[in-house]
């Protein structure tokens, strides 16, 4: 399919219908209404799955795939992107509440020589530091996609690096800021790049093995994966689609770009309902014991300037959000090319909800009223749902 036929059918989405099922009513109208809020932005396919005491709404709008025009999958899988980063999070809060592990544990002690005494230097940068992002390590996304154009998706898209080649790269540059300094919080992969190698130093396992056993196998939830390096989604899933310049066409990347969606920083996979599964777990004390949920859940403010909505802190492979209606939720979110999901649950995990985009902008004033409806999206069904 050509660029141009692409960018012909993205220019004709807004007059998708979003669903030919009878119109819901009250919070199922709710939800509707903003998932297709979120299609209007541009998106090309959209999902939400809501999951309370009262039961499950789903709600889905636009297409899955240009060139089909299928409709979105009800529970297709996903990438889960960022999100990954809350699972080793977890093994590793259960490490330190079997003492394998301690919070303020330097980096030098675990991985010794990883991280060199220059500049960026591991033996000042603890444990608590990488999961709360706040060591100052700069990010190696920057290094290995330095040019943000569709010729370098393309050209490089195939290639795999080893966890210690992305920590390289990373620790080359100098610190944003001294690692533990008040105040002060940059996010960055190369936290969870040290993470996962730091679950393979301890235990012997890949934090792949460790997720499976430790979170996945216990919960049931046979419908996420950590396919490292398989770049297929399983099907049934819906086509993400990024646009690379502001005025170009809708690229077909849900193929994805492996450097920087193999690891434990972003790499698994899933469908929105075992995603709110886990999010449930998690936030009710299933997966952690009280200390360990207590220290995840412990956070830092978060700059304003940083993507996050006003008022949210970033706790240990989480972040606290303030909702409209009081109180908060917990949650993470994941991007790649193509593609933007939000998980959320409130605090006690009696109410969850996953969101999807499937297709990003190069526009900067279309991006961001994209994050908005995601945004409103995500509070307006935890709020509906109270």
């Amino acid at each position: 399919m050509s660029a141009a036929v692409l960018a012909l059918a993205a220019s004709s989405l807004p007059s998708v219908a979003a669903s030919a099922a009878p119109r819901p009513s009250g919070t199922a109208w709710s939800v509707q209404r903003d998932v297709d809020a979120l299609r209007d932005t541009g998106v090309t396919g959209a999902t939400v799955r809501l999951e309370t005491l009262s039961g499950t709404i789903t709600a889905h709008s636009g297409v899955g795939d240009l060139i089909t025009r299928r409709p979105v999958p009800a529970d297709g899988y996903l990438r889960l992107g960022s999100i990954t980063k809350t699972f080793v999070a977890t093994v590793m809060l259960q490490l330190v509440g079997e003492g394998r592990i301690f919070l303020d544990q330097r980096v030098e002690q675990l991985l010794p020589g990883v991280v060199p005494a220059t500049g960026n230097d591991g033996r000042v940068i603890t444990v608590r530091d990488l999961l709360q992002h706040t060591s100052g390590l700069p990010d190696y996304v920057h290094d290995v996609f330095p040019d943000p154009s569709a010729q370098t998706y393309f050209a490089n898209r195939w290639r795999a690096y080893r966890p210690e080649e992305l920590v390289a790269l990373a620790v080359r540059p100098e610190p944003a800021f001294p690692a533990g300094s008040d105040s002060r919080w940059a996010y960055s992969n190369t936290n969870y790049v040290l993470a996962g190698m730091i679950i393979e130093r301890i235990t012997g396992r890949t934090w792949e093995q460790q997720v499976h056993d430790r979170i996945l196998r216990p919960l049931g939830l046979q419908h996420i994966d950590t396919p490292g390096t398989r770049p297929f989604l399983p099907h049934p899933h819906t086509a993400n689609y990024q646009q690379f310049t502001a005025d170009g066409p809708m690229i077909d990347t849900t193929i994805p770009y492996r450097p920087f969606d193999s690891g434990a920083d972003g790499s698994m996979t899933g469908t929105a309902r075992d995603l709110n599964r886990f999010f449930a777990a998690l936030a009710s004390g299933q997966l952690l014991k009280a200390a360990e949920l207590a220290a995840m859940r412990d956070t830092v403010p978060v700059p304003r300037n940083s993507g996050h909505p006003e008022g949210t802190q970033g706790g240990l492979g989480l972040f606290f959000t303030p909702l409209s209606c009081g109180g908060g939720y917990l949650g993470h979110g994941g991007s790649g090319f193509g593609y933007v999901i939000r998980a959320a649950t409130t605090v006690d995990g009696r109410r969850t909800v996953t969101v999807s985009a499937h297709s990003r902008s190069a526009a900067p004033q279309i991006s961001a009223r994209q994050e908005d409806a995601l945004r409103d999206l995500v509070d307006h069904a935890l709020c509906r749902a109270i």
